[in-house]
């Protein structure tokens, strides 16, 4: 039956952008970009629009700069031909109603020679990361990469700039900072991987300059309101040494007070996918969105794994604008359909997440219904 009370069904003005509701299309690596170019493809325009009723649609992390490439068959956004393609995405999402932020990423010292015609990866310190790259030859071990010089950091933060231009003449309505565990932001945030000794390193003000210097690159390009951020301040598993430490407490609630100054179009946080619990996070453990949303001013988006009834009690409880969705996403393309009609989900198969073509990807079935109380589930894209 229709819950016409739902807060994840609301309506919602997210600065000057009108959202349908206030379910978002989580960023997820899906490895359809199969191509030398890595230009998105019409099956990716496809997928995309199939997925059109959320209230925004944040794409995949997308390269800014072929140095900045860690995974295969992810797509970039830095070469004319790849803004073509990502109109294909931007047209058909906008076509069936919908709203689209690019996500921009860059992963740094987590790359590999692989991706990189045979040369290092650079990072803020030649430290490993002691993580795994996603190789054409299957996933590698890491190694340590080169310190990146400051005329260098420099670079990257105008590829972020003219990734954020490329962004918006492809058709995006806006774009989405890719600082998640893994990447090369917080390479330059943790004491593990930042040796640095210049204005890049040392304290955590000068660790976390890079951030405010990218976001004042593309505020020359976008209106700050239509900008926004991706942290995932408390990863722990699988992201190699780059993990909480002492200082993540203090370093977050200094970047929190200082992107207050910035009218951003939300700051996305994901939560802990592992226990705190004898970390030094614990003091987070009971009250991890609420210590987000006291510190930080502005509109918070809120990941975790939410599910339909954990999405509508973080909305009613005030400590986030907006959730994510990521999972749920993949095999239900109809999501917002299934939780307005406290629908059945369907299932993803992992095996299929980066194989390349449509198998598990734009060929999960919408929910059909005949009115609001009885529904079943048909082969319909």
């Amino acid at each position: 039956m229709k819950n016409t009370v739902q807060p994840l069904m609301e309506e919602y003005l997210l600065g000057d952008l009108k959202l349908k509701n206030r379910m978002v299309m989580a960023s997820m690596t899906r490895g359809r970009a199969t191509n030398a170019g890595l230009v998105p493809t019409p099956l990716m325009a496809e997928y995309y629009a199939q997925r059109a009723s959320a209230g925004l649609i944040l794409s995949e992390g997308t390269w800014v700069s072929p140095k900045s490439i860690g995974f295969i068959n992810v797509p970039g956004i830095y070469t004319q031909e790849q803004v073509e393609g990502w109109k294909l995405v931007t047209k058909a999402v906008h076509d069936k109603g919908g709203l689209i932020f690019s996500q921009l990423g860059h992963i740094g010292s987590a790359s590999h020679p692989d991706h990189l015609n045979g040369e290092l990866p650079a990072g803020p310190s030649a430290i490993n990361p002691q993580t795994k790259s996603f190789t054409p030859k299957g996933f590698k071990d890491t190694l340590t990469p080169r310190e990146l010089t400051v005329t260098e950091i420099k670079q990257i933060i105008q590829d972020y700039k003219q990734a954020a231009k490329n962004a918006r003449s492809a058709g995006f309505d806006g774009v989405e900072v890719h600082a998640q565990s893994g990447m090369l932001i917080p390479q330059f945030l943790s004491l593990a991987t930042n040796h640095r000794t210049d204005e890049y390193g040392g304290s955590l003000e000068n660790r976390a300059r890079i951030i405010f210097e990218i976001l004042d690159a593309i505020i020359e390009v976008w209106d700050s309101n239509r900008v926004a951020i991706k942290f995932t301040p408390v990863a722990i598993s699988n992201v190699g040494i780059v993990t909480p430490d002492e200082e993540t407490i203090p370093l977050f609630q200094y970047i929190l007070k200082k992107l207050n100054d910035y009218n951003l179009a939300y700051l996305h946080i994901a939560g802990p996918a592992d226990d705190l619990t004898g970390t030094s996070l614990e003091v987070l453990l009971d009250n991890y969105f609420s210590h987000f949303r006291r510190n930080y001013s502005g509109r918070l988006m809120a990941n975790v794994g939410f599910t339909q009834e954990t999405g509508n009690e973080i909305l009613k409880e005030g400590n986030a604008d907006l959730v994510s969705f990521g999972t749920p996403f993949i095999a239900n393309p109809d999501l917002f359909e299934r939780f307005t009609y406290n629908l059945p989900l369907s299932e993803s198969d992992r095996d299929t997440y980066y194989t390349g073509g449509e198998n598990g990807y734009t060929d999960y079935p919408r929910a059909v219904y005949s009115n609001a109380q009885s529904a079943d589930v048909s082969s319909e894209k």
